[in-house]
């Protein structure tokens, strides 16, 4: 491991990169990206529990009127609010006759099966037995017993993150043929951020990784932000594996101190080739110590957009990096 300089917050977030390299002349990273540290990484990561608790979606996903049906790992999965606003999940499959539930209406909390009316309040009734759901405010969750097979949790671990009161969160989706290893790998790999996203990164350098006998595995990231032409915002970023699909980025030091990443896997029913399909959740809670950040949160409506576009584009190049890895393991072509 090697240490380096970390940015600091100064009084003001930008900095203005006097000597830009141009992207084909910065420093190469692949003898860095060592395939044995990610791989063992990820090994370690997918050996963490989860209590059988998966991602459904963000909290804002799921409305009072219409519920959410997901295939987790393919078992059909419906969620929905009751009158008081809380999760309410379940099989996605009808008792009766097997209707989709997820296409089924929400009346006053009751979610009201459209093809014979089995009316389902969350709580077990005509063979319907409800699964266990979770709210953190920003995500929900399912937990899924039969699928996970571990020991269950009463609640999912949920990373530690800024106060609601002094944060702005939005929530991303994408989905990829791949499996959810094949996303946490993406995620263990901060080498390929400046190279792969220029658009966003400049200025990587990885000063910190973790060692072959280390039981946590953090990656410590200097990083700056682009903004707009040569100004940009350095931080001092870390990564770390919570669970077997999920990824956390904090900024350790800079702008934003405390704000987090949050990326969660959650395997799908294959497509219709049999190839596997996977969810990947982004959460980002955005905070900072600045004055003017006040502002920003009583603008979250518009800056939530904002935050969701960013996520987004570097997702789509993320997602084709999972689904590329998918086919090469599936063929027996992988080199890592």
């Amino acid at each position: 491991m090697s240490s380096g300089r970390s940015p600091g917050t100064g009084r003001h977030p930008l900095r203005f990169r006097r000597d830009p390299v141009p992207w084909e002349r910065q420093r190469p990273t692949w003898r860095e990206a060592k395939p044995a540290v990610i791989a063992a990484a990820l090994k370690r990561a997918q050996a963490r529990p989860s209590g059988n608790w998966y991602v459904l979606g963000g909290s804002r996903s799921i409305t009072a009127g219409r519920p959410l049906g997901l295939s987790v790992a393919g078992t059909e999965v419906v969620a929905w609010r009751d009158a008081a606003g809380d999760v309410r999940a379940g099989p996605g499959v009808c008792p009766h006759l097997g209707a989709p539930l997820r296409d089924s209406p929400v009346r006053c909390g009751t979610l009201v099966c459209h093809w014979h009316g089995l009316a389902l309040d969350g709580s077990a009734r005509a063979g319907w037995e409800p699964y266990p759901a979770y709210d953190d405010g920003v995500l929900t969750w399912v937990r899924l017993d039969a699928v996970g097979g571990e020991e269950p949790w009463e609640r999912p671990v949920v990373p530690v993150r800024p106060r609601p009161a002094e944060s702005v969160s939005a929530v991303c989706a994408v989905t990829g043929r791949c499996e959810p290893e094949d996303v946490v790998a993406n995620r263990l790999d901060p080498w390929h951020g400046a190279w792969f996203h220029p658009y966003s990164f400049v200025d990587l350098r990885v000063v910190e990784s973790p060692g072959a006998g280390d039981d946590e595995d953090r990656f410590t990231v200097d990083v700056s932000f682009k903004v707009a032409g040569r100004m940009v915002v350095p931080v001092r970023a870390v990564f770390t594996a919570p669970g077997p699909r999920t990824v956390v980025m904090r900024v350790a030091e800079g702008e934003g101190e405390g704000s987090v990443v949050e990326t969660h896997a959650t395997p799908l029913a294959p497509d219709a080739a049999g190839r596997p399909r996977t969810a990947v959740t982004e959460a980002v809670v955005a905070a900072s110590g600045r004055r003017g950040f006040a502002f920003a949160r009583s603008a979250a409506p518009v800056l939530r957009p904002l935050l969701r576009a960013a996520a987004g584009r570097l997702w789509r190049d993320d997602i084709a990096y999972a689904e590329r890895r998918w086919a090469l393991r599936d063929s027996g072509r992988f080199p890592g």
